[in-house]
């Protein structure tokens, strides 16, 4: 992970997001997602320099038509920035999108005892 990612990360792990758990380089079918949470089938990609080139963006666009076709959303941003409040509004734009996918109103329970 880059610099970017490591801090895009920090937000996203420990279900620090609303309780949504993400994991992080998951394989879903031939390809590698930066980041994805699989309770609500969305996948969110921090594209970077190497992804400039046309045939890149030509693979980008197979991998995400791929992903669509599976269930998934995928979200992409450019890993160009180094402002927290950009950063910031990149990871509302996740809580966001997790609000108005078709899931569940809330992320799963943790599992455990129930309190009583």
């Amino acid at each position: 992970m880059n610099l970017i990612e490591r801090r895009l990360w920090s937000y996203l792990r420990g279900r620090q997001l609303d309780g949504w758990k993400f994991r992080r380089q998951v394989p879903i079918g031939p390809y590698f997602v930066d980041f994805v949470c699989l309770a609500a089938r969305l996948v969110v990609e921090m594209d970077g320099e190497s992804h400039d080139s046309e045939a890149q963006v030509v693979h980008d666009d197979h991998r995400q038509e791929w992903l669509e076709s599976q269930g998934y959303t995928v979200l992409r941003f450019s890993d160009d920035y180094r402002d927290d409040n950009v950063l910031k509004g990149v990871v509302e734009t996740i809580l966001l999108a997790l609000k108005e996918l078709p899931t569940p109103s809330s992320p799963p329970a943790r599992r455990g005892r129930a309190l009583i």
